[in-house]
């Protein structure tokens, strides 16, 4: 298997504006392939479309800028890979690898609670994998589009993470196109990834359940798969995930407050350990005294750091 650089990456969806947990991870992605001596990239994950907001993009970016993080060659936008992920899609489709899945969200809902063989939420059941040539017919002439599903076979898929340690997960039939026609994200990240060379995925810990099933199509595609490091969460002060109804959360917020973009920097490397109270340090400083083994792994709540 191919060789690959610790190049590291960070991929927003223009859904919304950066929080304040957003900004640490880019933050952190960014010390981790700095600190490496190692590129750093920039893409927009803009496939969903319909949640997609004009002007997002520009402001996150401007966001990220401000707190003085830069990145090699230009913006990759999803939106504009479309062809890329079409000839993933083919390839596997050649292998026989993927089958049309006619089910809607509720009725794998409600097959996976099914007392005879509960799942894990947000697994699929495997409702349509079976299906003959006149059923899938039948479910086509009744006006329902199909997504498609890569067979997985129950496939057990164990990694390392850098921060977390070993993780083992189940890969169920996972969808590859939507059935608007539309790549999925753990097939569209994938080859974004191997497309630009990106050696380390450095994101959010909540992503990492994600991750077996992307290790997966990377093996049925025959491509490099990248090291990672799933870092903690920034949670509202009732420990749930941070959002706007938490407040001051974002850039623009804390400038309203009074702080500088070096002063909001400063107190996100304090929530990991790589400030002391009361300094602002610059990001030559912080990356000097980045030390990936000594950052925490348990979710930061947002009280008094900030």
């Amino acid at each position: 298997m191919p060789t690959v650089t610790p190049t590291g990456r960070y991929a927003p969806s223009p859904t919304g504006t950066l929080h304040l947990g957003n900004l640490r991870t880019a933050l952190l992605a960014w010390l981790f392939a700095r600190s490496q001596n190692a590129r750093f990239l920039m893409r927009i994950d803009d496939l969903d479309r319909g949640r997609v907001r004009p002007g997002v993009a520009e402001q996150q970016l401007a966001d990220l800028a401000a707190l003085d993080l830069d990145w090699d060659g230009p913006v990759v936008r999803q939106s504009e890979r479309l062809d890329a992920y079409a000839a993933a899609i083919a390839q596997l489709d050649a292998d026989d690898a993927l089958y049309p899945c006619f089910c809607t969200r509720a009725e794998i809902r409600l097959a996976a609670s099914a007392p005879h063989g509960a799942r894990p939420e947000g697994t699929y059941p495997g409702t349509c994998r079976a299906l003959t040539r006149s059923q899938r017919t039948a479910r086509e002439a009744a006006g329902r589009p199909p997504a498609l599903r890569l067979r997985a076979d129950a496939a057990t898929v164990t990694f390392t993470d850098r921060l977390l340690g070993p993780y083992e997960g189940v890969v169920d039939d996972l969808v590859v196109r939507r059935n608007d026609g539309i790549p999925a994200y753990n097939l569209a990240v994938v080859v974004d990834d191997t497309a630009a060379g990106v050696g380390e995925v450095v994101r959010g810990a909540d992503l990492i359940e994600t991750t077996p099933r992307q290790l997966h199509v990377a093996a049925r595609l025959g491509l490099p798969t990248p090291a990672y490091a799933h870092v903690p969460l920034v949670l509202g002060p009732d420990g749930t995930r941070l959002a706007k109804r938490h407040g001051a959360v974002t850039l623009a917020d804390r400038r309203t407050a009074g702080e500088s973009p070096g002063e909001v920097r400063a107190a996100l490397a304090r929530s990991v350990g790589l400030a002391a109270a009361g300094e602002t340090p610059s990001l030559h400083e912080l990356l000097h005294r980045f030390d990936p083994s000594l950052l925490p792994t348990d979710s930061t709540v947002l009280t008094t750091w900030i």
